[in-house]
């Protein structure tokens, strides 16, 4: 009972979480910046400054699908964000531009997490059907059975493992964005500041939920182990 707690606590959270950036996101991108500066242009004039010209900004379709390509070098900016003058447009460019930064200098959480990603991508898609087989054949085959679902259990470590990485980087990002979004002046007034930083704030909860969701789902995959 109390594992079906957790985990409906965690769906709830998740489901507040992607609900609350994407009500954020729209409330501030309705605010344009006073400078009427576009999401692209903010990005490339970060990226210039701090010597990063050789990588591009370049525009990707859908909404919220803005990213930082480690590989490529490139600050690929969404229909929402690169051409538009938003303070959300705004925030978001920037932490993007924060990752770019991030690779540039070496920051250690962002190399572990390259490090810890090609393991992570297989967990991901390897646990549910490991651990389901282990249950299938956990009534003739117990010691086949107990051994699956203890490579679950590592497997969907190594996403969560990921997940808890990712946390300082996604932060780190958005504290670099809003340090530069005000001290050089991309945003005016304690309004557009504000906003800036809510919408950043709201991105970053859907990672801290995601997370919860991922220790709920970990400590019910060991306890399930343990069980066999």
């Amino acid at each position: 009972m109390e594992g079906m707690i957790a985990a409906l606590f965690a769906l709830i959270l998740c489901l507040w979480a992607q609900w609350n950036v994407k009500h954020t996101y729209k409330k501030y991108s309705q605010i344009q910046n006073a400078r009427g500066l576009t999401g692209a242009q903010v990005a490339r004039t970060i990226l210039d400054m701090n010597g990063l010209t050789h990588i591009s900004v370049e525009h990707v379709s859908g909404d919220l699908t803005d990213h930082y390509d480690p590989t490529r070098q490139v600050v690929s900016l969404s229909d929402a964000v690169y051409g538009k003058t938003s303070v959300a447009a705004l925030g978001v460019a920037a932490h993007e531009c924060g990752h770019a930064v991030q690779h540039a200098q070496d920051y250690q959480p962002m190399i572990l997490r390259s490090k810890v990603f090609p393991v992570a991508n297989v967990g991901s898609r390897l646990w549910y059907w490991v651990f389901l087989a282990g249950c299938l054949l956990s009534g003739f085959a117990s010691n086949l059975s107990s051994t699956l679902l203890w490579l679950a259990v590592i497997l969907f470590g190594a996403v969560t493992v990921f997940q808890i990485v990712t946390l300082p980087v996604e932060f780190d990002a958005s504290k670099r964005a809003m340090g530069i979004l005000e001290t050089e002046g991309f945003l005016e007034g304690n309004e557009e500041v504000s906003g800036a930083r809510k919408v950043l704030t709201a991105a970053a909860m859907t990672y801290v939920a995601s997370l919860i969701n991922s220790l709920i789902q970990f400590l019910r995959l060991l306890a399930s182990a343990r069980r066999r």
